[in-house]
């Protein structure tokens, strides 16, 4: 829905492999996309634009804000995901409600039950959009698919034609726990008076959400490693080798600078909450002495019976 949001785009470069294009994220997954998804995307788009162009040419011709915009379409990406590899074969076509934007959940269960019927192996990986940039609206598509998988992909092509690019028009989102579209939103200037207090809020919370996914995930590695010591589960080799290598990329940070800048950090956030709850006590102070001189103010007066001039 930040830290910059986690995106791998699935670049053009020539693949490594001729039906599959491959791509690292910065989280450490391997996306492969096949070939096939990009073709259903695109005869989506191309036929929904057909219709809304089509549509347009039997009605009056409208000068609104969103004439002449491209729409967008919608759709459920399936395939596999085997450890960090995440393999999208194919897509299917989801139905929105235009007015509300939610999620006709109906046909989405009957799409998956039908593929499920021909692929049982592939299940819903995410879903897929088109357009230039990630939408703020996006994030409530993808709160809503989160019940069909906890970490929705989503997949956006950017249907314009560009002449002088070499990669494909591809980027897929990785979210971890509603990362998606967080940085975006949160560097969006604020319409509706919003303030820079409420922007933070919302990058914190989505760098808390992840920090408590990345926690939830150590512990189901630590549970399996005791169930594997234990004798409970069979010993994987390929397994423990993986782990080792993610152990081993810890001590990287245990670096002389690295406890100065935290340190420093540290102290600083300290001094700031500190000073901040010293200014709240002063105010506080200030308003309680105010309130106590007025309470026992007493006027003075002259032997005349008239009120002093102050």
């Amino acid at each position: 829905m930040s830290a910059p949001s986690d995106a791998a785009a699935a670049s053009a470069a020539p693949a490594p492999a001729p039906t599959t294009a491959a791509a690292s994220s910065s989280g450490g997954f391997t996306f492969k996309l096949h070939p096939l998804v990009i073709v259903n995307v695109s005869d989506h788009h191309t036929r929904v634009k057909a219709q809304a162009a089509c549509s347009a040419d039997s009605s009056s011709p409208s000068s609104g804000p969103g004439a002449g915009q491209p729409p967008r379409v919608f759709g459920c990406v399936i395939g596999v995901q085997r450890g960090r590899t995440v393999e999208i074969f194919n897509s299917f076509e989801l139905v929105l409600d235009p007015v509300s934007g939610t999620l006709d959940r109906a046909f989405l269960e009957k799409k998956q039950e039908l593929y499920k019927k021909v692929f049982p192996d592939f299940y819903v990986l995410g879903w897929y959009s088109t357009g230039s940039d990630v939408h703020d609206t996006d994030m409530q598509i993808h709160k809503a698919l989160m019940d069909v998988n906890e970490s929705p992909v989503y997949l956006l092509l950017n249907p314009t034609i560009n002449l002088s690019q070499k990669d494909l028009p591809v980027t897929i989102y990785e979210s971890e726990a509603e990362r998606i579209s967080v940085d975006h939103v949160a560097h969006l200037k604020p319409s509706d008076g919003g303030s820079a207090a409420t922007q933070l809020a919302a990058h914190l919370t989505g760098i808390h959400s992840a920090i408590k996914m990345l926690n939830s995930r150590v512990r189901v590695i630590h549970q399996y490693l005791v169930a594997m010591q234990k004798g409970d589960i069979p010993m994987d080799n390929s397994l423990l080798r993986q782990v080792s290598s993610l152990v081993r990329r810890l001590p990287a940070t245990e670096s002389q600078k690295f406890q100065d800048d935290f340190l420093m950090e540290y102290n600083d956030t300290l001094l700031m909450t500190y000073l901040a709850m010293f200014t709240n006590c002063s105010s506080t102070m200030n308003e309680l002495v105010e309130k106590i001189n007025t309470s026992y103010e007493r006027p003075t007066t002259r032997r005349g019976g008239r009120g002093a001039f102050m």
